[in-house]
């Protein structure tokens, strides 16, 4: 059973809400020390003055509320999703996949271009936001793909794509693995490319490689916590807004172009999702079930490279593990690209997939 769904939350969480910001406990600040130590305290607190000031949540509730919402339980889990058909009555369907630390808000300035050609289905992922939180053990990757997979089905979809980015990406590949006969196409704007011996590279393949080594060697604090204590890390974050706040608002710093002006409001919204359905923990779980390990994808695969991502993906490495039929550097963006940069996001996208079907 598919229900319609509606976001309509309780005045009492609200007022919960600001009667917590305004008690915040503040920790202290070595002076200059930047983001030495993590994310800045100045930082923190103008943010949290927005959201306890200025933001307006009854307004970004309504803009979710225009898109057509919806819940179904699949494998015991409630799974909520976005569906917003084309006017073109034959339009591929696609399916666009998020990330941690985000969730459906990371696509609302793309849904208007890719909507003229695309029927859109816009889930979240199990564990995170109105899908959760999770009731078992075993929500990862390929559990959540299959998830989707069977979405699709409901939703008399037999031919689709699937796009996604951080996490989306990993699902967007398992989609394609879990129905390989139903996914024509996976296009991704997230792909590390671990190193592979003799494989000649070039200077800058090579630059791009080292990051990724990098990254290996070093794995970030907020992943080896999520990874290895999702359980303690969620009493903070579930029990303190600005906790949770700065857990997730620093990687819209940290991973994104400098040069992006992402609305403060998209990301306190993308935070009080989160926050109102208590889903730190569960949506940290999918760190710890999937582990780091390389999704397989049988299907062609189409990669956006954003310059200012995590980790930027080697062309050479990655062919010899996919399919890849499409590959644009593009000039701008990080990590959030369909927040970042939502006109080279949806203009690759559909570029990718044109005469797909």
């Amino acid at each position: 059973m598919i229900t319609p769904f509606t976001l309509d939350v309780p005045r009492a969480d609200l007022d919960d809400l600001a009667d917590r910001l305004a008690r915040t406990r503040w920790p202290d600040e070595l002076p200059d020390a930047g983001f030495d130590y993590g994310f800045p305290l100045a930082e923190v607190r103008a943010l949290a003055d927005r959201w306890q000031h200025g933001y307006d949540w009854r307004r970004h509730e309504a803009e979710l509320n225009a898109l057509p919402q919806f819940t179904t339980v699949i494998d015991g889990q409630r799974v909520h999703f976005l569906h917003v058909r084309s006017p073109r009555a034959d339009a591929l369907p696609l399916v666009l996949v998020h990330g941690w630390p985000g969730s459906v808000v990371e696509f609302l300035d793309v849904v208007e271009p890719l909507s003229r050609d695309f029927h859109l289905v816009i889930p979240s992922i199990p564990g995170f936001g109105p899908s959760g939180p999770t009731t078992s053990r075993g929500w990862d990757v390929d559990r959540v793909a299959r998830a989707f997979t069977e979405l699709m089905a409901r939703l008399g979809y037999r031919r689709y794509g699937t796009q996604g980015g951080d996490w989306g990406s990993g699902i967007a590949k398992a989609m394609a693995a879990a129905a390989p006969a139903n996914v024509v196409a996976v296009h991704v704007n997230f792909l590390p490319t671990p190193p592979v011996a003799g494989v000649e590279l070039s200077a800058e393949d090579e630059r791009r490689l080292e990051r990724t080594r990098a990254l290996m060697r070093n794995r970030p604090g907020y992943q080896v916590l999520q990874a290895t204590r999702p359980q303690t890390i969620a009493y903070a974050l579930t029990d303190s807004p600005v906790g949770q706040l700065a857990w997730i608002a620093e990687k819209f710093t940290e991973w994104t172009d400098p040069d992006s002006r992402i609305d403060v409001d998209r990301v306190l919204t993308n935070v009080m999702l989160y926050w109102l359905t208590g889903t730190a923990g569960s949506s940290a779980r999918l760190t710890r079930e999937t582990g780091i390990g390389a999704t397989g994808c049988p299907a062609p695969l189409g990669v956006a490279v954003f310059p200012h991502d995590i980790v930027l993906p080697v062309r050479p490495l990655a062919e010899r593990a996919h399919r890849v039929e499409h590959w644009s550097e593009l000039p701008r963006g990080g990590h959030f690209a369909a927040l970042e940069a939502p006109d080279l996001f949806a203009a690759d996208v559909g570029a990718f997939f044109a005469g797909r079907s």
